[in-house]
């Protein structure tokens, strides 16, 4: 999960939020794959087929993107895979035959590692002056982005109870689209036609 996060403000910081969201676009691919590799899923022709325009709107926008930079491209490719496998893994344990765990308890678990992981990153990495800084209206914002993004964890992991990680990715590719365009007009990002169509 740290990673994930880690690397999804490392891509930002490179590039377009909508670039971001195209590359991690591809995550259903990945994600046939690494269920492979964990879970020994077997994926159907017709899905591994159906993947084939995902990838190829992926290539479009990325051979025409107007943000493009490697390293904001390699930290998206990285966030993505690194979604993938947190995914994967957390279908592994609430669908575990011995030890089943509840979403509930994955979330709880699982934030309480983030904890252990981000008290550390903080008092090496922030800017304290800044901190104190933060004026009211902020850290509202900040307060409800951390709120969203529990009600979005919790809400996955329901969700993974019942689905494979497979159909997790194609529904969060739906997701991602409706962010591409919204950044699009929210934040005004120039987009190629060749982009647009992809």
């Amino acid at each position: 999960l740290f990673a994930t996060v880690f690397l999804g403000l490392v891509a930002l910081n490179y590039v377009a939020v909508s670039f971001t969201e195209t590359v991690k676009s591809s995550a259903p691919a990945f994600t046939v794959i690494i269920s492979k590799l964990l879970l020994g899923q077997t994926t159907g022709h017709y899905v591994k087929l159906s993947l084939v325009p995902v990838m190829g709107g992926l290539a479009l926008c990325s051979a025409n993107e107007l943000s493009y930079n490697l390293p904001g491209f390699v930290a998206a490719l990285l966030t993505n895979i690194s979604e993938c496998c947190q995914n994967v893994y957390s279908k592994m344990l609430i669908s575990a035959d011995k030890e089943q765990i509840s979403p509930a308890e994955l979330q709880f678990y699982t934030s309480i590692a983030s904890l252990f992981v981000t008290i550390p990153t903080c008092i090496i990495l922030a800017d304290y002056n800044k901190v104190m800084e933060t004026n009211s209206a902020m850290l509202g914002c900040l307060i409800l982005n951390g709120v969203f993004f529990h009600l979005q964890t919790i809400s996955a992991y329901f969700l993974m109870d019942y689905i494979s990680p497979v159909t997790h990715s194609v529904v969060n590719t739906g997701k991602r689209a409706f962010l591409i365009w919204s950044s699009v007009l929210l934040f005004g990002n120039e987009v190629t036609f060749l982009s647009g169509l992809g």
